[in-house]
């Protein structure tokens, strides 16, 4: 009963979200039933609709989790496109330098390279964060406009596949590729990654003392730094494994989807990360739930513009109006 309890109001939340943006839908002249109906429910009336809503489960959840780790610690990391980036560059040179290893080596190295990179981007601001005290918002947004350069000039360079009529680098090693569950539509084992991560960040900041220092770090840093906890250090851990995780988001675009680095491969991931962090509240058990959830709305999204022509836009619309109503609903509790 409690958990229904707690429940309800965002239940309530997210049904006043679509009613809201029902109303958008019906004055543009669409049909509003019928656009749910595609919005809620393409992704399980064929098999392909599934296999591409779990591919965008993966980025999705991982760059929530890059966000939430240092959100446990008081910290925001508004970094997870340019650690996406840097892991997605990582994973592609390493795949591509070293083409010729076999598989049994070569995919072990092109994810640690993906999360290595990540990492280190994450540690850019954590280093000016513990060393100079900078604000680590903006550090990690400065850092994403320096990734987006970085990877431009990748694509452009020595590793450019002359062949593309995109910015692209030529191909990684086959050893490289992540094996695939099914062959058509393509489905690859990035989504028993991604779970495992998933799995491993929760028991790691609810069940040992690492994450126990997080969460109070988080809580109070004041407290807890009289209580022994290295809170500075812990700011930097925090961002180091929210780089890490949101590199190895890269590395698997790169070695399950693209199978080389593509230039705007990142999308629009981090955005609804930071959107699947809020709604889940930095809870990390509820962020695969509300991780799924916007992958069905996006695919979904796809499928409306395809078939109704209705913009793209107004899933975007819809998705904040949920992060607004679950806030509000916070609002109307306490009161």
């Amino acid at each position: 009963m409690t958990i229904v309890k707690k429940a309800l109001p965002y239940f309530l939340a997210v049904v006043a979200s679509f009613i809201a943006a029902g109303i958008f839908i019906a004055l543009m002249g669409f049909d509003v039933f019928k656009a749910y109906s595609t919005i809620l429910f393409t992704s399980f009336r064929t098999p392909n609709g599934f296999i591409q809503t779990l591919l965008k489960f993966v980025p999705l959840v991982l760059q929530a989790l890059a966000f939430t780790i240092p959100l446990t610690a008081g910290k925001f990391n508004i970094g997870g496109e340019g650690q996406m980036i840097a892991g997605g560059i990582g994973a592609a040179v390493v795949g591509i330098l070293f083409s010729s290893l076999p598989a049994y080596l070569l995919l072990p190295l092109v994810i640690l390279g993906g999360i290595i990179a990540g990492a280190i981007w994450g540690l850019i601001p954590a280093w000016l964060l513990y060393k100079f005290n900078i604000n680590e918002i903006l550090t990690t947004v400065l850092l994403n406009f320096v990734a987006l350069a970085l990877i431009d000039y990748v694509c452009t360079g020595a590793l450019r596949d002359p062949g593309a009529g995109h910015p692209t680098t030529v191909a990684i090693g086959v050893g490289g590729w992540l094996p695939l569950f099914m062959k058509n539509p393509p489905f690859h084992a990035g989504i028993i990654i991604a779970i495992l991560v998933a799995i491993g960040v929760y028991i790691y900041t609810a069940r040992t003392t690492g994450g126990y220092e997080l969460i109070a770090t988080g809580a109070n840093p004041r407290a807890a730094g009289v209580f022994g906890i290295k809170v500075r250090r812990m700011f930097v851990l925090s961002l180091l494994l929210g780089g890490a995780i949101a590199g190895l988001s890269g590395a698997i675009e790169v070695a399950g989807v693209q199978h080389r680095l593509i230039e705007g491969m990142q999308s629009n991931y981090m955005v609804l990360g930071l959107i699947i962090g809020l709604i889940a509240k930095g809870d990390n058990r509820v962020v695969p739930f509300v991780a799924f959830a916007i992958a069905i709305l996006e695919v979904g999204a796809s499928a409306m513009q395809r078939t109704l022509m209705i913009p793209v836009e107004m899933v975007f619309i819809v998705e904040a109006l949920i992060l607004l109503f679950v806030l509000l609903s916070d609002v109307v509790r306490r009161k």
